[in-house]
């Protein structure tokens, strides 16, 4: 399988692609230099898929994108932060009417248009603003992926844009995704917005089939705070331009395309928990030597969640005790008396449970270690692995900080 290499570009990295980001001021007294409308679009219809929230209570662009990305085919996605259009008296009005706003302006057929919100719920959206601002988000069209990928920021504090690229079927492939993401966030999808294009040759089948598969290997293994929102979306457009043969079933070309999206999501989904409210520390919780993959993915996305062990990342406190109490309660059953955990960071790593039981260890190198940015935490459940198994998961989160709770306290107001 050939390599994967990084490159810029973002959305626009893949051929057929432009995007734009403008301010149209959907929130009311926001500074004219905070971009809230975003677009990504195609220079012809492609084959699309889509993977939504899976709240009960699911935002109107999230029901309307569901009903258009339902045939496999969508040409642009249209979306905003600073109002999530859910919950409110017009939200299906208003979601249909962002639709139609660039319809009427561009030569896309509204049916192939998808659109995303994000922001407070229950509130009405400013469709006046954002119809007022198509002309110039539609003028602003060309290779500005990084202004799509800031005009989808609400809490964030950082830009979450990467692209990629290898040989498939003998044609240099691109992909390329931006996102947005720092609170409401659990697995099942967190409070994102993600949009991703490729140049690939894929049907629409293929296409689902691989979001399906990178989504649950990236972005339902993230967690900031347990909440998840009404607003989850995640668009993938293929435009075919590569040149490769169609994609159309499993094999050698799918496997590659697979292997190079789940790796574009888990880029986009790291640095949504390393930009989670507040937080000061990435947590990546490794399970190994489960009994299948299923087993490891509970128990570490118990752990990420944990509010409990979040704290105690948060003050550097090396109570591994609460690692075993959140594997206790992730409803998978295993052997505590065979569990070892050790932390590690780039100022070294300390093993600080055997067997279930505690070790002895130096406690101020172990703040050290749990003072660094970036905090691994890997678990050995030691089990036998069931046959044709993968006994291992990787699940990313955060600490919980002050800030988190001052972020949202106020959120609205």
């Amino acid at each position: 399988m050939e390599p994967i290499k990084f490159i810029d570009g973002g959305v626009c990295a893949p051929s057929g692609f432009k995007a734009s980001g403008v301010h149209a001021g959907v929130k009311a007294n926001s500074p004219v230099e905070k971009l809230d409308l975003a677009l990504v679009m195609a220079d012809k219809p492609c084959n699309a898929a889509a993977v939504f929230t899976r709240n009960v209570v699911k935002a109107a662009p999230v029901r309307l994108s569901q009903k258009r990305v339902a045939d496999g085919r969508l040409q642009a996605i249209i979306l905003n932060s600073g109002n999530a259009n859910a919950c409110n008296s017009t939200e299906d009005e208003t979601a249909m009417k962002m639709s139609e706003a660039l319809s009427g302006k561009s030569a896309v057929h509204a049916d192939l248009i998808g659109v995303a919100s994000t922001g407070v719920i229950g509130q009405k959206l400013n469709i006046a603003a954002i119809e007022a601002a198509v002309p110039n988000l539609i003028d602003a069209l060309g290779a500005r992926s990084s202004d799509a990928a800031d005009a989808i920021m609400t809490t964030d504090t950082l830009r979450k844009e990467f692209a990629a690229g290898r040989v498939i079927g003998g044609k240099t492939v691109r992909i390329g995704g931006i996102a947005k993401g720092s609170g409401m966030i659990h697995p099942n999808m967190g409070t994102l917005l993600s949009v991703i294009t490729t140049d690939c040759a894929i049907s629409s089948e293929m296409l689902d089939k691989a979001l399906h598969s990178a989504v649950r290997e990236s972005f339902n293994r993230i967690s900031v705070d347990g909440d998840t929102s009404t607003n989850d979306s995640c668009f993938i457009l293929a435009s075919g331009e590569a040149g490769n043969s169609e994609i159309t079933e499993p094999g050698t070309d799918y496997d590659a395309f697979d292997d190079m999206l789940c790796t574009l999501c888990a880029k986009l989904a790291i640095a949504m928990a390393s930009d989670g409210e507040g937080a000061k520390h990435l947590i990546t919780c490794i399970v190994s030597s489960a009994a299948n993959e299923d087993k490891a993915e509970a128990i570490a996305k118990s752990v990420i969640s944990s509010s409990l062990f979040k704290s105690a990342i948060f003050g550097a406190d090396a109570n591994w005790g609460r690692v075993l109490c959140a594997m206790g309660y992730s409803g998978e059953n295993f052997d505590p008396n065979r569990v070892d955990v050790t932390f590690r960071s780039a100022a070294g790593e300390i093993a600080v449970c055997k067997d279930g039981r505690g070790l002895p260890f130096d406690e101020p190198l172990a703040k050290a270690i749990l003072s660094e940015h970036d905090i691994e935490v890997q678990i050995e459940l030691n089990e036998e692995t069931e046959p044709g198994a993968f006994p291992w998961c990787m699940c990313w989160g955060c600490d919980l900080t002050y800030d988190y709770v001052k972020i949202n306290g106020d959120y609205r107001t």
